[in-house]
């Protein structure tokens, strides 16, 4: 999956961890599990896993060789597309990258890293720094990351703002596709998807929760599918609350996720267990019917009404 040359994240905390085996041979190698499928991300026409890593949570593994150890390995397991951004450690999560892609890793996925940067200049330093830092001369995916204030829309649309970044990296062949995210109001990502701006992506939350309260699900969810976009799904169990709060079982909360019209599952994950958990997951996934939906749905309304578990919605931003 080598770009040509034009070249947070949920996390089963209710479950019981294991730490990486520092082992040369894969912990999973006697009983090899079944492939990831992979989906279309959108007009981008790129096939990539349905279950993405996150970067957040691998650079969580504080060993530099365990870490490595532990994103090849989800690499080996079939997860093609990988998630990162410039603020994620102050930079270790890139620099993490930067060591787990060599020996031909880097031609087996999708690359995506984001830019915090809401003016053209300080997207285009922040993306030479992530450049660096991940050794690569061009990245698969940049997006504009927490697009979460009132005014940053604007502020990234604007004359002078991250767009004529994002424009001119495309054109120097340092990144192929653009796209944003944001997790605290949809009203947000509508501003972005109506902006007329040619996005190929956008991440945002999709939970048993969401189309309760402040639901991406319902608005921007439709609008970027009807423009094409590949979407990508995060916040898929609102920082482990779904499953620490017993509300569903993992198993049901990603499998919700996965039948939603959704390209990828953006997964945090730091233990070899959950990541097998995960790839099992996604390689036994069978959709639910719009009846075991609307159930599902009705057993999350109540815990999912006011939005407290999904504390990144921050419910007082009005």
């Amino acid at each position: 999956m080598t770009p040509r040359r034009i070249t947070r994240r949920t996390c089963l905390e209710g479950l019981v961890g294991i730490t990486v085996i520092a082992s040369a041979r894969p912990a999973w190698a006697a009983d090899p599990p079944a492939p990831i499928p992979q989906r279309v991300l959108g007009k981008t026409k790129v096939k990539v896993s349905m279950l993405c890593l996150g970067g957040y949570h691998s650079r969580l593994i504080k060993d530099d060789q365990e870490a490595v150890r532990f994103v090849r390995t989800a690499i080996d397991m079939g997860v093609t597309f990988l998630d990162s951004a410039w603020l994620y450690h102050d930079g270790a999560s890139e620099e993490l990258y930067g060591k787990a892609l060599q020996d031909g890793y880097r031609e087996k996925v999708f690359l995506m890293t984001k830019t915090t940067g809401r003016d053209k200049k300080a997207a285009l330093l922040q993306l030479d720094d992530s450049l660096r830092r991940m050794k690569v001369d061009a990245i698969d995916l940049w997006q504009a990351h927490q697009v979460v204030e009132k005014d940053e829309p604007e502020q990234i649309l604007a004359k002078g703002g991250a767009i004529e970044a994002f424009d001119r990296a495309k054109k120097a062949g340092k990144v192929r596709f653009v796209g944003f995210t944001g997790h605290r109001h949809p009203e947000l990502h509508m501003q972005m998807l109506e902006s007329g701006y040619p996005w190929d992506t956008v991440q945002m939350p999709v939970n048993v929760l969401d189309p309760h309260f402040r639901s991406f699900s319902k608005t921007a969810l439709p609008a970027a599918a009807k423009k094409g976009l590949g979407i990508i799904a995060m916040k898929t169990l609102a920082f482990g609350g779904i499953v620490q709060k017993k509300i569903v079982t993992p198993r049901e909360a990603l499998t919700y996720v996965w039948s939603q019209d959704v390209s990828t599952l953006c997964s945090g994950m730091d233990k070899l267990e959950y990541l097998q958990h995960n790839a099992k997951v996604a390689a036994e996934f069978k959709p639910l019917s719009a009846e075991e939906q609307e159930k599902l749905l009705a057993r999350t309304a109540e815990a999912g009404e006011d939005g407290k578990i999904e504390s990144f919605k921050a419910p007082k931003w009005e």
